[in-house]
């Protein structure tokens, strides 16, 4: 009985001892969870000023790319110098790749939606080049670019679609 007594007064004594050893134990885990959490926080926070600036330098590349194979442009920027269709195709679409690679790199600032986006335009615009060439297969390269301008002139072009987005996307940042 006299052992019982021991024992439940050793309990006795270590039973608060235990008790501070939790809430001890629970207090410095969440405040360590807490400070670690202000540091991921703090560092974003830091990355965030290094990065934004980055990231809007893309948005105006693209856009610039964008306004670059806008068909109205690209046009107008891009004269002919044969009367073949197909050489002036070529010298087209070289030029819209030549844009799209020296771009290539903005990506990895850009969202996959929006980046997917730009491609699509730049593959819609290179398909619109296409049928404007076999539209006029037989006519000369002024009428191709006649029936090019006119398509657009009624619809929006694939570059304009794009650049929506991509103000839409910029927008959203601030």
């Amino acid at each position: 009985m006299e052992e019982a007594t021991q024992v439940l007064s050793y309990f006795a004594y270590l039973l608060p001892a235990i008790v501070v050893g939790v809430v001890a134990y629970y207090f410095f885990s969440s405040h360590t969870k807490n400070e670690e959490g202000r540091r991921r926080y703090l560092i974003q926070k830091e990355a965030q000023k290094q990065i934004l600036p980055l990231r809007l330098q893309a948005y105006e590349r693209i856009t610039l790319f964008l306004e670059r194979i806008d068909l109205n442009s690209l046009l107008v920027r891009v004269k002919p110098f044969s009367d073949k269709i197909e050489v002036y195709e070529n010298l087209l679409v070289k030029n819209i790749e030549q844009e799209y690679e020296h771009n290539l790199t903005q990506q990895i600032y850009l969202t996959p939606e929006c980046w997917n986006l730009v491609n699509a335009a730049k593959n819609a615009t290179i398909h619109v080049i296409r049928q404007g060439v076999m539209h006029e297969k037989d006519g000369n390269v002024d009428k191709m670019r006649q029936y090019l301008l006119q398509s657009f002139m009624e619809e929006i072009s694939p570059s304009q679609k794009a650049l929506t987005y991509v103000k839409k996307e910029v927008s959203e940042l601030f």
